[in-house]
């Protein structure tokens, strides 16, 4: 075991050390330019072609594949998690209120990233002989690169990554909540999410779909809701929350004794880093979503991703870092989910730690949804979509529930961060190698609007 830990360290500190960020910000920032800004630019259009679906039915007829909506709501069931508060806190806690700012600088450009991923899943994906579609980065690697093993490696990582911080981390979350708030047995709520979740994902995605699209928007407005009511509790705060985030954005104060500019770095660095594992721009997991999506067109399914990385980043993110800003906690001796739960107790008392509990039951329970999709498509490309090999997969994802509600899970989460990791280079490779048919799909698509 201390051989194991001693290898995903070394790992650990290779793919999530700085030129990993560098790469995924640079990625970004790249795309972001070939695309001439279009997050921005075509501000009016995305956000059209997205809000308005929600309202509205899909005119494509097909039983077979998801709804465009549903499609983006089976991947904010992955994203949006419980790095949505745990992620935030960690990213203030480490690198001060200056991250939040960096957070937004990271949804920026990733909003390009997002959206050349998707479009690419949709550009190569495939279909089975049930008209079923198959995509994500291991079909636009092998479709469009043709580089198999790295297709393989991708889909490898994602397998078992998947089993990690899209299973057992989430679950120890759910059940260390309600142990602390309801005196549940960690045994019991392993249990029954493991039921639950298995019900769900043997159904494939159309029932995955069916429950995410009802699951997501409801814990979306539900925490925005809690953390609005805490804000406007603490709005005479507010100001001085903004200010310390701007100032901390940009500080070149010394922290220990240490370079000048320090506090910057940090900033800069746990911002970025923890603002891409809540949104999750450049992994590479939620292509594997979008493109089950009945759409045709290629760039309008994009859209999404750029509105996915918005509501997770720009909204949920900011409104969590707000709520721990204006709470007063932050000097305290406390951080990661403690201190999100400090900051709901102290303005709604007992109602904070059951709402709280309440938001962490459907962020966890979500993420695991979405991400034994993930999984399980990832084995799919490796067992040629074997239907054997898929269900032992899911039932072997819905055991380690229990596993994960009942145990610690330190080695395993620093494990699955690692694999998250290795996940990206092979997606961000193909993102950067591709981007000319993302550009040429892109024009096509406004040269006939």
């Amino acid at each position: 075991m201390q051989t194991i830990e001693t290898i995903n360290n070394l790992l650990n500190g290779l793919v999530w050390g700085v030129p990993m960020i560098a790469l995924i910000s640079g990625a970004g920032i790249f795309l972001t330019y070939k695309l001439r800004f279009l997050q921005i630019t075509k501000l009016f259009i995305w956000w059209k072609g997205t809000f308005s679906q929600l309202v509205k039915r899909s005119e494509i007829k097909d039983d077979r594949n998801i709804t465009p909506f549903q499609a983006v709501s089976t991947a904010m069931a992955s994203t949006v998690g419980t790095g949505n508060i745990v992620g935030v806190a960690t990213a203030i806690t480490l690198g001060g209120p200056g991250a939040i700012f960096w957070m937004w600088v990271s949804a920026l450009f990733g909003m390009a990233t997002k959206y050349c991923e998707i479009v690419l899943a949709l550009k190569f994906r495939m279909v089975d002989e049930n008209g079923v579609y198959h995509g994500g980065p291991m079909y636009y690697i092998q479709n469009g690169l043709g580089i198999k093993w790295l297709a393989a490696a991708f889909s490898l990582f994602g397998a078992l990554a998947a089993f990690g911080i899209g299973n057992m981390t989430q679950a120890n979350a759910v059940s260390s909540s309600l142990e602390q708030m309801f005196s549940i047995p960690p045994l019991y709520t392993g249990i029954a999410l493991s039921i639950i979740c298995a019900v769900v994902i043997i159904g494939g995605i159309k029932r995955i779909a069916s429950v995410t699209e009802k699951i997501v928007p409801f814990m979306a407005v539900f925490y925005i809701i809690c953390v609005i009511v805490i804000l406007f509790m603490n709005a005479d705060r507010i100001p001085g929350a903004f200010g310390a985030i701007f100032e901390g954005a940009f500080s070149m104060q010394t922290i220990g004794g240490g370079i000048m500019g320090y506090a910057l770095i940090r900033a800069m660095r746990f911002g970025i880093a923890r603002g891409v594992f809540s949104n999750e721009a450049g992994l590479g997991s939620a292509p594997i979503a979008h493109a089950a999506s009945r759409t045709k067109e290629p760039v309008e399914q994009g859209f999404w991703g750029i509105f996915e990385v918005f509501v997770d980043t720009i909204v949920i993110c900011t409104l969590t870092g707000l709520v721990i800003l204006t709470s007063g906690l932050l000097d305290g001796n406390i951080s990661g989910a403690p201190l999100v739960l400090a900051a709901f107790n102290q303005s709604l008392g007992e109602l904070g730690g059951i709402f709280f509990s309440i938001a962490v039951l459907f962020f966890a329970g979500a993420t695991m949804l979405g991400w034994s999709y993930y999984g399980q498509q990832c084995l799919g490309y490796l067992t040629n979509n074997d239907k054997i090999a898929g269900l032992c997969y899911k039932l072997l994802f819905s055991m380690l529930i229990i596993t994960g509600a009942t145990g610690g899970l330190t080695l395993i989460w620093s494990v699955s961060d690692t694999l998250n990791g290795l996940m990206a280079i092979p997606n961000l490779i193909a993102l950067l190698l591709l981007h000319k048919v993302v550009i040429d799909l892109t024009k096509r698509y406004f040269a006939q609007r």
